[in-house]
């Protein structure tokens, strides 16, 4: 018996209870003779017959995973592809599966096909670095396809030890962005050599020729050596599927890419004759034998059964055997007989392993090196949902249970930092950026978990001796809009402390913006971005430093409306409360006391009761307000909300709804504790 592409198997000499004689097919689309589909669920095509034909030359994948696995470092390609967001690089990475042939002919292509997670999908954005690998005449290209956000800045850090070279993806038409100057920064200072493609030629208004000398006044920006600095270029579309060297040639296929692939990014430096060693770059989960652990062998091989030791950040050293080594391949995770020096593997065997912890064959070498990750610059609270609606949607409720699920995300995302607090069932969760707690907050809402979380509020620090001014993180801050909407643009980065550096116009009429701004400005300013300009503004950000605290900023200045009784929204009430303000539910919608039902125009909260029901008498008909119309609602968005709320106010997270509420419900301690704070500020 013999395994072909795609888990086919071939069986010669092979009687199945005496039914049929021998099958020499290929596979289960060349059989019909019976014996194939009795052992594996394919339809029956074709047959030859079982006329003892010889069986064509064909490798068997067994064997193809087998040499991949112990090849020769000469032959591996190990490289990420980096960009900022929305600039194709998962488009990039299907063009690339498409020549390698890990399609068939008849197999629907999947757009995207990297982009695995429900909400990468939802929202067209890479969110966790994954990796795959593509075989092109004799060589194995292990490609891992990274974040562009600047949330998920950390995905791209940690897969720099598993690279040897990086695919810069810039778009023809923006240009460098922010994201792209913070990922090639990474991939310099790790001394990897870069390939650009300049992407999206076939846009309208692109200038590959202008992107090309900006791409190369970056290179010096951040210092690239000669050899860095002389990195090839490629033009071309991956939603079409062609590259070139020049911008000139022929339109065809993605072969110049792989050959410059092949040619430019080096070889592994890993030596096949030293003790096994390995930096644990990812952590996947295999739900036969838990967790694996991801990354670049930088000496010698594996294989299951092997012992080998675990060298973890406290000092501690644990060893375990081998259960299992997986190779990854198009997009699918094998089995595989083992792994060599320059190849990327996945190991099964340790209970409790975590990124940056060194696998290696004895205990008394030396760790290696983690790339140095940068610090998060936000934080946000979560508490358990003790709302009167606790517990009717979601299953995971308890403070432990949040907890238990904060420190394992805490350990396969090594950017998110989780700590207990001195009040019980709340957590400080601090990460790069408020999207970045957002997607986590939705992934545990997903998950059946009932979560609070507060607003975003910025981490300080103080000068190393303790006697300086408070510190607070600056941001630049790149906004890309059209001229009619420049000055009001200005105007709100004003308003958030920011400070203009550099402004120039396009010739299409859009105006570049590049301001420094408090990360505190930040949080709130893409809705008022997206309102500002009828949503053509463009923005993105790169932390910059941190420097003293810019003063106070006030991003919102309206009040809300908030419910002072509980119960179902009636149409009678909201009628009324319509003229107060913008409602945030519909008829229907259960309330309680404290819940934030509606924006107030005027700054401060205003009581008010949404549940208030039609008394009927004698003098009118029960059916006369039946015909009343309300305004549809504002449904806010998870990201929207948590920029919204101020730092009284909470959001509400659960699996089928999102509210905004006052962090303290009763409204009379609320207004015990507001009198307090006015009392202590000497107001």
């Amino acid at each position: 018996m013999r395994l072909y592409g795609g888990g086919i198997v071939s069986v010669a000499g092979l009687r199945l209870r005496g039914i049929l004689p021998l099958c020499f097919a290929t596979g289960p689309q060349d059989c019909d003779c019976r014996v194939l589909p009795r052992l594996l669920p394919f339809p029956r095509v074709k047959c030859p017959g079982a006329d003892r034909r010889e069986v064509p030359d064909r490798k068997p994948v067994s064997d193809q995973r087998l040499t991949t696995s112990f090849m020769t470092p000469k032959k591996i390609r190990n490289l990420a592809i980096i960009a900022h967001v929305d600039h194709g690089k998962t488009t990039l990475v299907d063009q690339l599966l498409q020549a390698a042939g890990v399609y068939r002919e008849n197999q629907a292509v999947t757009e995207r096909a990297m982009d695995s997670m429900d909400l990468e999908k939802e929202k067209g954005i890479t969110i966790k670095a994954k990796n795959t690998s593509i075989h092109w005449e004799g060589y194995t290209i292990n490609i891992v396809d990274t974040p562009g956000h600047a949330d998920f800045g950390a995905e791209v850090e940690r897969v720099m030890k598993m690279v040897d070279g990086v695919l810069l993806v810039v778009d023809a038409f923006g240009g460098p962005q922010a994201q792209t100057r913070f990922v090639l920064r990474k991939a310099l200072q790790e001394g990897l050599k870069p390939i650009v493609v300049i992407n999206k030629i076939d846009r309208p208004l692109a200038d590959p020729l202008k992107v090309h000398d900006q791409v190369l006044e970056l290179f010096l920006d951040l210092h690239a050596t000669d050899d860095q600095f002389n990195a090839p270029f490629l033009y071309g579309s991956a939603r079409d599927g062609y590259f070139m060297d020049s911008p000139d040639d022929a339109r065809e296929n993605v072969v110049p890419l792989l050959k410059k692939i092949v040619e430019y990014i080096p070889e592994p430096t890993a030596d096949p004759e030293a003790p096994f060693s390995m930096l644990v770059s990812n952590i996947a989960w295999d739900d036969y034998v838990g967790r694996v652990a991801m990354g670049k062998i930088l000496g010698g091989n594996v294989k299951k059964g092997d012992t080998i030791w675990a060298l973890r950040k406290d000092g501690s050293k644990v060893s375990a055997k081998v259960l299992k080594t997986f190779s990854y391949s198009g997009l699918s995770t094998h089995d595989s007989e083992g792994g060599t020096a320059g190849g990327i593997v996945g190991i099964a065997g340790f209970e409790d392993v975590d990124i940056g912890e060194t696998l290696a064959a004895a205990p008394d070498v030396e760790a290696l090196p983690f790339v140095e990750i940068d610090p998060p610059t936000v934080q946000m609270q979560f508490s358990i949902n003790d709302g009167p609606l606790s517990g009717k949607d979601g299953k995971h409720v308890t403070s432990r249970a949040i907890r238990d699920r904060l420190m394992r995300e805490m350990k396969t995302n090594i950017s998110i930092f989780v700590e207990d607090t001195d009040q019980s069932g709340i957590f400080n969760v601090s990460a790069r950026g408020a999207m970045q707690i957002a997607v986590l907050v939705e992934t545990m809402r997903r998950e059946g978990f009932e979560v609070c979380v507060s607003r975003p509020t910025v981490i300080y620090r103080r000068s190393e001796d303790g006697t300086g001014p408070v510190l607070e993180p600056f941001e630049t801050l790149y906004v890309e809009v059209p001229g009619d909407f420049t000055q009001g643009v200005l105007k709100g980065l004003l308003n958030r402390k920011g400070i203009m550096e550099h402004m120039d116009t396009e010739a299409s009429g859009r105006t570049l913006i590049q301001a420094t701004i408090p990360t505190r400005g930040i949080i709130g300013f893409e809705t008022e971005l997206v309102n500002l300009t009828s949503g053509h503004g463009i923005m993105s950000h790169l932390f910059k430093e941190y420097a003293p605290h810019a003063g106070e900023i006030i991003t919102r200045n309206t009040g809300t409306l908030v419910s002072m009784d509980s119960g179902t929204a009636t149409t009678y009430a909201l009628t009324a409360l319509e003229e107060r303000g913008v409602l945030f539910l519909a008829a229907g919608d259960a309330v309680y006391s404290g819940m934030l039902v509606g924006e107030n125009p005027r700054v401060g909260d205003l009581p008010v009761n949404p549940v208030k029901e039609k008394h009927l008498d004698n003098m009118r008909s029960a059916g006369k307000d039946k015909t009343s119309k309300l305004s549809p609602p504002v449904r806010f968005s998870l990201e929207r909300a948590i920029e919204y709320i101020e730092n009284d106010e909470l959001v509400e997270a659960t699996p089928k709804t999102i509210r905004l509420r006052k962090r303290i419900l009763d409204p009379n301690l609320r207004a015990r504790m507001a009198k307090r704070e006015k009392e202590l500020a000497g107001v």
